[in-house]
């Protein structure tokens, strides 16, 4: 009889808890239809107010949770219609991942899209900034991966390679101003897409400090 109870209280859906499950329960096994209707209601507006981060969106989802914690014997005349019984059992849904080869994994896909963008950008100098926030990106990535053997060429090279040779910039200038240093300055930041579609003809700008803006040329602070 103790191991029956047990059984039949466990927690269905933990993250409602076991109190909510025992209302459902309780409310499946009413006779008077009405009542049971008027009372699965009150218990979703009970469940809304116990997790005000759930909105009106989410009451379908509420119902659904309902009639699993009654153990699908909830009868009542509810807004959506009572789930199949072998929701539960449905496997997941495979997550697509992206497809294609990530050329330096130490990097990560995002980098590579980065440079996608920088390659883009029509302003020389605009262009060079991109391309001295990404090397800065690159060498903290790839310090951590490894510590031992860096220089700012490898970071130049991996650059060319990823951007199929449209990006430029002087290893001499790089490692004189240590421009990818990722305690040196930066007056400049990528775009987000909004930011990109929302400029002019297409064009994606990069924010720069207000000498550049004004027609000066921008110098690199150390």
């Amino acid at each position: 009889m103790e191991n029956r109870d047990s059984s039949k209280h466990s927690v269905t859906l933990k993250e409602y808890g076991k109190n909510i499950q025992r209302l459902a329960m309780h409310i499946s096994e009413m006779e008077d239809r009405e009542k049971r209707t008027q009372s699965a209601f009150a218990l979703v507006e009970l469940v809304k107010q116990l997790n005000p981060q759930m909105k009106a969106e989410n009451d379908q989802k509420i119902w659904d949770d309902i009639h699993i914690m009654s153990g699908f014997k909830l009868d009542v005349d509810g807004p959506y219609p009572k789930p199949a019984e072998d929701l539960l059992f449905r496997k997941p849904q495979r997550v697509g991942y992206p497809k294609g080869e990530v050329k330096f994994k130490h990097y990560g896909r995002n980098i590579e899209k980065l440079i996608e963008k920088a390659v883009e950008i029509e302003d020389d100098e605009e262009q060079e900034a991109a391309i001295i926030y990404i090397g800065q990106l690159m060498r903290s990535f790839h310090s951590t991966w490894n510590r031992d053997n860096f220089d700012d060429a490898i970071i130049l090279d991996d650059i060319k390679t990823l951007s199929k040779g449209k990006l430029h910039i002087d290893l001499e200038k790089v490692r004189e101003m240590g421009l990818f240093e990722t305690n040196t300055r930066r007056d400049f930041k990528l775009p987000s897409d909004s930011e990109s579609s929302s400029s002019g003809g297409g064009r994606r700008k990069f924010s720069g400090n207000d000498r550049r803006r004004n027609g000066g040329h921008s110098k690199k602070r150390r």
